[in-house]
């Protein structure tokens, strides 16, 4: 048996595991279905209605490639790295992540005016907010840092195998022996699962053969909201992308503000094969608008507890309203039960960054409970930031973060097959970046202590 390890996915967790294993001088290989970073179809994060789905999920650099580049420091900010590790380890991981990121060229700048002011204020309206350390690198500047990663990591002696569609493991008597491609075998004594959210029905498939556990997790469903810069100002000197929970009064549902873009982009986003919506901030582009996702937590019980199925048809429901399209709507005419048109859009004072949409009425594509939840929720944020709840504030739907399946691990991310480890979004175990790149670190760390 080679004293080789093969990681498959290249996003984060999948980089971030081989950046480790190969500082220690082992013999890694990671491939990937996807292409390398630069072959990615993607002109312009504000042209993605024009790319191949595959490659803004897909390849080197993972989904985050294509992402604006959002960095996390927080250890309960896109999973919870205390489900594996203690609370000071956790962040000993962020810090290691942030140290490469930075040797890589990300900005060293950090925001972090003083967050009492708003805490103060967000907590007498019954609201969270969590401060956190962040970067923000910029859709504009990723591609070239994750092409500096690879080459890195091919100087020191790794192998990519790109295209590369890795159909099966091969396990002999309860161990993992490597994994079976379409035309090869490849043996290693350790194997790292770390597809990213766009394999994580395959990793489903290969946790069903091998009776690997596996549950499902809760979805956010909700919509993206844009607003004048100007409302959010204050807030984004605290934190690039700051983060608000509360709980609705009607429903008591949990709802949370995700990916602030400050003088960002609204841009189209492919869920399976329906449309919906994200955000783009860039350092070369900016808009007068800044926007955010508000989401509402969602989760199933008795008799079906398929997120992912339940979020998906959400999707396609929005899809054939939309023609297509993602929908948009003004706040006001949602509260007063109308559809919005182009004419009263262009009458208000928010110009949306997204043309390729559909005035409609959200409320006929998302459940009457979550509608609820989002009205609720931004009354709530506007007595904390005034103005996000103005009559023209514009909602674009749907905006679905679906959670893959979490697949049970122990302490060490490694599975009930022996020499089997799974990390980041696709397997459940975190939802950005940063966790996704430190539950790789966490595998690297479990599999040099074996061999050690």
């Amino acid at each position: 048996m080679p004293n080789r390890t093969i990681i498959v996915g290249a996003g984060p967790a999948g980089l971030f595991a081989t950046h480790h294993l190969a500082e220690a001088g082992l013999e890694v290989a990671i491939f990937d279905k996807g292409r390398d970073i630069h072959d990615r179809r993607c002109p312009s994060p504000l042209q993605c209605t024009h790319c191949d789905p595959c490659d803004v999920v897909e390849g080197v650099g993972g989904a985050g490639g294509m992402s604006d580049g959002k960095l996390n420091l927080h250890p309960k900010i896109g999973g919870d790295l205390t489900d594996f590790v203690p609370a000071e380890k956790a962040l000993e991981l962020i810090d290691q992540v942030d140290r490469i990121f930075l040797e890589l060229g990300a900005p060293s700048g950090e925001n972090g005016a003083d967050p009492i002011s708003l805490l103060r204020r967000a907590a007498a309206c019954g609201i969270e907010f969590i401060p956190a350390r962040q970067r923000h690198i910029g859709s504009d500047r990723l591609p070239d840092l994750i092409q500096r990663f690879k080459n890195y990591l091919e100087e020191k002696g790794v192998i990519f195998g790109l295209r590369s569609q890795v159909e099966d493991i091969l396990v002999e008597g309860g161990i993992c022996r490597g994994v079976r491609l379409k035309d090869q075998t490849v043996e290693a004594d350790s194997v790292l699962l770390a597809p990213g959210r766009s394999g994580s029905l395959w990793l489903g498939q290969i946790a069903h053969r091998y009776d690997i556990p596996t549950h499902h997790q809760p979805i956010d469903v909700g919509v993206r909201v844009e607003v004048p810069a100007i409302c959010y100002d204050e807030a984004i000197q605290v934190n690039w992308d700051p983060k608000f929970r509360m709980h609705t009064p009607t429903y008591d549902d949990l709802v949370r503000t995700f990916c602030t873009n400050p003088n960002g982009f609204v841009i189209r986003e492919r869920y399976f094969e329906a449309a919906g919506v994200n955000g783009h901030a860039l350092h070369s582009q900016r808009s007068e608008n800044t926007n955010f996702a508000l989401l509402v937590r969602i989760a199933l019980t008795e008799p079906v507890e398929d997120t992912t199925a339940y979020g998906n048809s959400i999707s396609q429901l929005a899809h054939t309203l939309g023609g297509g399209a993602p929908i948009i709507q003004r706040l006001g005419d949602l509260k007063q039960g109308r559809r919005s048109t182009w004419n009263r859009i262009d009458h208000s004072y928010v110009k949306p960054t997204l043309g390729a949409v559909t005035p409609g009425d959200i409320s006929m594509a998302l459940p009457h409970r979550v509608v609820t939840d989002i009205i609720e929720g931004l009354e709530m944020l506007d007595r904390v930031i005034p103005g996000v709840a103005s009559a023209s504030t514009l909602l674009y739907a749907p905006e679905i973060k679906f959670s893959s399946l979490r697949v049970i691990t122990d302490k060490r991310l490694e599975t009930r097959v022996r020499g089997l480890y799974v990390a980041g979004d696709g397997a459940g175990l975190s939802r950005d970046i940063i966790n996704a790149a430190a539950t790789g670190l966490i595998v690297a760390d479990s599999i040099l202590t074996r061999k050690g």
